[in-house]
């Protein structure tokens, strides 16, 4: 199985971001491309070759969906596996997210400590179907 090494992380909160990199970079030795928007994140994306996109739900302009339909628009990245994150706990909408293809949707606030091994936990247990469209 692929291991887990660059992470794109896009939200439009600054602190989120900063929490997000150190839990991510220094607790998880994870590479990461932080953006703040889903604009910046189509920009960068494809240079960056990212394993795992990390996508807030609710952005202004272009939300969390509207990001990853992009993203998947863009060359080489069209089965990058997505983690979506959102402070909007209803069942609903994670669901949705779920069937629209997500790994998991994680709840803000989230625990710094824990970030990374609940996304390499996620990331080890993900389909065998998407790992062999992602290589």
């Amino acid at each position: 199985m692929a291991e887990l090494k660059r992470i794109l992380h896009v939200d439009d909160d600054e602190d989120i971001r900063v929490i997000a990199n150190m839990a991510l970079e220094m607790v998880g030795n994870l590479e990461v491309l932080q953006c703040g928007s889903g604009r910046e994140a189509t920009e960068k994306a494809a240079d960056f070759a990212p394993d795992l996109f990390l996508l807030d739900y609710m952005m202004p302009e272009m939300d969390g969906e509207q990001t990853l339909r992009a993203l998947r628009n863009l060359p080489g990245l069209q089965y990058v596996p997505v983690i979506f994150m959102t402070a909007r706990v209803q069942a609903d909408i994670a669901d949705g997210l779920r069937r629209e293809g997500a790994l998991e949707v994680i709840t803000k606030p989230f625990d710094p400590m824990e970030l990374a091994n609940q996304i390499r936990e996620v990331w080890s247990s993900r389909p065998v179907v998407q790992l062999r469209q992602a290589v």
